[in-house]
């Protein structure tokens, strides 16, 4: 009889996640952490600029966001840090009143965002359609490569095969190996071929000074007054909004590439909870980074907590310890890499002449609009929102259609009974009350809902005035075949929606 002896190093490893005992997904996380890490540094900067802050602002901003959201966040290998979104928000503000009160509105952006995740916001997602992720997602790849446009304008003209020799890095070394991520080659060998031979180009350096030193924790210095509250308010909820939708925008595409599922209602808690942390620590606050997490998951094919981890305190490490170095990258080598994360964003089957022969009208106008709108505004948000909206527009006037009523009379001509098929809601009911004859009506009319289902106060409503206007004329009127629902809706509103 033989027996087994657990012991603790033997426990302590069952307990761990299985990617923890494969070096081969170690090396993965790693070097994707360090790949985003040098992306994300002149993001950072420009961004800082964009919000009129130190660039150390947005630095510190990207650090705490991605170690804090590595832990609290709901999606893995999601990258968090100061984006473009949130720095237009808070850019007023911290221009008419200062840093001060630009960190009190991150913190009581975070807290806003805490309670609107426990109030289940996150769940609003369902009513996202495909359309409008795919449109999403094309906007995106567009805003990215028109964001390189500007570090290709008037510059010197070696940037221009510095970047064509980037491009083609990525393309070609993944044919001989993928151990090693291609955007991160090519970011290596650019900077010696610059460096070595003294070419002058726009590097990381000319962004920004980076931080020589970790952030401090502290209190924003603004007065703990109820005028300082009505003044960060409006800018805190606006950027609560914000950067939960790009959060749980990227989430929802993050879970579609790796084929994982993911929980919205914790991402969002965890965005929470990350803002509050970056506020205390003097960054100007931010979501999900949709170009970064993009390098992370598709480029370069992290799948765990660890590449965020890493991308933050790597951040960090370099800016502190090899900021020279560092400052020495030509933003040419980035410019390539961001133009290749584009590429890879888009979704070209989308616009393929067989897709758009075979998609419905409307679910291309659907798509066009969420493009057109984030291209033309800059903001993801307030796209996906005009892009769902019309979504349900176009919806609702489908499902109206197939509201019909046909008619049946008895042959003794006493009795006629109206069928009545389809969906009824605001849109429908609105010509229900037309689609019938009250000019020839026997005396008894029979209104059959059992193929029909009633959804709001405007088909009861209408329902009502069709009895009406039948009762004026002396019939008498039945409904029959309501489901529970609709008899329960029918019954609690019928002769309670108008005062005459």
């Amino acid at each position: 009889m033989s027996s087994s002896v657990v012991t603790p190093a033997g426990l302590l490893r069952g307990l761990r996640p299985d990617w923890l005992n494969d070096p081969r997904v170690w090396r993965t996380e790693i070097l994707a952490g360090l790949v985003v890490a040098l992306a994300l540094i002149p993001e950072a900067i420009s961004f800082s600029i964009i919000a009129g802050v130190d660039p150390a602002v947005g630095l510190f901003a990207s650090f705490t966001m991605a170690v804090v959201i590595s832990v609290v966040g709901g999606r893995r290998a999601m990258i968090s840090a100061a984006t473009g979104a949130v720095a237009l928000v808070i850019a007023p503000l911290n221009r008419e009143h200062g840093l001060g009160y630009l960190i009190a509105a991150v913190i009581l952006a975070g807290i806003i965002q805490i309670v609107l995740g426990a109030l289940g916001v996150a769940k609003l997602m369902r009513f996202v359609p495909r359309s409008v992720m795919v449109g999403f997602v094309n906007a995106l790849a567009i805003l990215i490569f028109m964001a390189q446009v500007p570090e290709m304008h008037d510059v010197p003209w070696p940037v221009y095969p510095l970047v064509i020799g980037g491009l083609a890095l990525m393309v070609l070394f993944p044919r001989i190996t993928r151990a090693v991520p291609a955007p991160l080659v090519s970011i290596v060998i650019l900077t010696v071929i610059t460096v070595a031979a003294g070419i002058a180009v726009p590097t990381v350096g000319d962004k920004g000074e980076l931080p020589s030193s970790l952030p401090v924790p502290g209190l924003p210095d603004v007065p703990p007054t109820l005028d300082t509250l009505t003044t960060i308010a409006p800018y805190a909820f606006a950027m609560a909004l914000v950067g939960l939708m790009e959060s749980l925008m990227t989430a929802k595409l993050v879970d579609e590439i790796t084929d994982t599922h993911s929980s919205k209602t914790r991402e969002s808690i965890g965005q929470g909870i990350a803002n509050i942390v970056t506020g205390f620590f003097g960054g100007m606050g931010g979501c999900a980074m949709i170009g970064q997490t993009m390098i992370n998951v598709k480029v370069s094919g992290a799948r765990t907590r660890l590449s965020t981890f890493l991308a933050g305190s790597f951040l960090m490490v370099l800016c502190i310890v090899f900021g020279p170095l560092v400052s020495d990258i030509p933003m040419a080598a980035l410019v390539a890499v961001m133009v290749m994360v584009s590429f890879a964003t888009f979704d070209w089957h989308s616009i393929a002449p067989g897709t758009l022969r075979r998609m419905p009208a409307g679910e291309i106008a659907v798509m066009a609009v969420t493009v057109v709108v984030v291209v033309a505004t800059g903001n993801l948000a307030i796209g996906v929102v005009v892009g769902s909206v019309t979504a349900m527009v176009i919806f609702a006037r489908r499902v109206a259609r197939f509201a019909r009523v046909t008619a049946v009379t008895d042959p003794d001509g006493t009795t006629v009974v109206y069928s009545v098929t389809g969906e009824l809601f605001f849109a429908s009911s609105n010509d229900l009350v037309g689609q019938f004859d009250y000019t020839d009506a026997p005396d008894r009319i029979v209104i059959d809902l059992s193929a029909a289902h009633i959804w709001d106060a405007s088909s009861v409503a209408a329902l009502d005035a069709v009895e009406t206007k039948y009762k004026q004329r002396g019939r008498t009127v039945e409904i029959i075949g309501l489901n529970d629902p609709s008899a329960d809706l029918h019954a609690r509103l019928t002769g309670e929606l108008t005062s005459h």
